[in-house]
């Protein structure tokens, strides 16, 4: 089977390029902190056979809720590999990875009461999530103006004051962790130098005995002119080696090693002409690569049934839905003719898509993974079977 052959619209998991981005980050903070801990974001992409993949090469699961623990439970991680955050825990999944000496960072004064059902005879470690503030500690990072965050506890208000407070007062609980998650606009090395450095500030402030500093996500992966996994790397080194503590490291990167080890495919299903454009329509949808509608672009290559000539016009490549704005790109006067049976390859959309695909008019595409050469099926297709299967009519 080739890429020509492959039923449409499609994801493809290109297993070896996941793999090498797992072990790329892990070589690369291997050589300044050799204990440090890969934390594979599941609401990033939470294809089950992309969660035994991190597994299997040495990742914990980092997960945001209890549905998501369950299913990281479901693929095989260890409870005692974990790493939980958000806001969105239950009681139970919460107490239930701590009894299991998996990682936690308090994310609600919630969370705080809940320790008080831990045994008495037992020791338990938590982190806590610290506020970050973009535009007060990394102004050049910005997204906007007054970047600030819903998430974590502000050191500038009374609240991570109180909250360490609250957990040094259950004397079988030790707080050794800082969560300090934030994504930039820019993904600069400098927006870790400087939340880094807020981190060191504020555990000395506090004199806290942390023994792990979790700085989650946001690294650009392995991009030509953009930081590499070492770049970052050695951004942390630069700030924390100044430090008397010998922290370990826990990053949580999405975007960074599965953006590049998917491709989605679709296929040419109508050409019209109006208004002086070609008017293509795909079976693919921009829900399926954009799900949010922000890109302008996209890494993309096509693959034409014959030799195509040059287009006298422009070319408004569109989606299978009903929706207007289901516009995927414009190709300008001078690009090749796109034509019925030609296929359009979207590359690096491995991230933040397969999540967030609605059930809109088409359900969710087939998944193939690519080894090697071959290609084989990890996720049907979705039919209305699927769709009504918890439903009553």
């Amino acid at each position: 089977m080739t890429i020509s052959n492959l039923s449409t619209p499609c994801f493809i998991l290109k297993e070896e390029e996941l793999k090498k981005s797992i072990d790329g980050f892990k070589t690369a903070l291997d050589t300044k902190f050799p204990n440090s801990i890969i934390g594979y974001s599941v609401k990033t992409n939470s294809l089950p056979y992309c969660l035994k993949i991190a597994k299997d090469n040495g990742c914990y699961a980092e997960v945001v809720s209890y549905h998501e623990y369950q299913l990281a439970l479901t693929c095989g991680f260890p409870k005692n590999h974990v790493i939980y955050n958000g806001p969105m825990k239950s009681k139970e999944t919460f107490l239930d990875v701590l009894k299991h000496k998996g990682i936690v960072n308090i994310e609600s004064f919630r969370e705080i009461e809940w320790l008080r059902e831990l045994s008495c005879n037992e020791i338990y470690k938590v982190g806590i999530r610290l506020n970050i503030d973009i535009s007060k500690i990394s102004p050049l990072d910005e997204n906007h103006k007054e970047d600030d965050s819903r998430f974590g506890f502000s050191a500038d208000s009374a609240d991570f004051k109180n909250a360490i407070q609250q957990i040094s007062e259950y004397g079988n609980v030790r707080l050794v962790g800082l969560h300090i998650h934030r994504t930039s606009k820019t993904r600069s090395v400098d927006f870790y130098k400087n939340t880094l450095t807020y981190a060191l500030s504020v555990i000395n402030k506090y004199n806290l005995n942390i023994e792990y500093i979790d700085l989650g996500g946001g690294y650009f992966g392995e991009m030509p002119g953009k930081p590499t996994y070492a770049d970052y790397v050695d951004a942390f080194y630069d700030v924390l080696k100044h430090s008397n503590n010998n922290y370990k490291i826990i990053v949580e990167p999405g975007n960074a090693i599965l953006a590049s080890a998917f491709d989605y495919v679709c296929t040419v299903i109508d050409v019209k002409h109006h208004n002086d454009k070609n008017v293509v329509t795909t079976d693919g949808t921009r829900n399926d690569v954009d799900p949010l509608f922000h890109k302008t672009d996209y890494f993309k290559s096509f693959i034409y049934k014959k030799s195509s000539e040059k287009c006298q016009h422009k070319q408004l490549v569109g989606g299978l839905t009903c929706l207007e704005n289901d516009r995927l790109f414009v190709l300008e006067k001078g690009e090749k003719t796109l034509c019925l049976g030609d296929k359009i390859v979207f590359n690096r959309v491995g991230a933040y898509t397969l999540c967030l695909t609605p059930l809109f008019i088409h359900y969710f595409p087939v998944i193939y993974v690519k080894r090697g050469d071959e290609y084989c099926v990890v996720r049907e297709e979705w039919t209305e079977k699927d769709f009504i299967m918890k439903s009553k009519y």
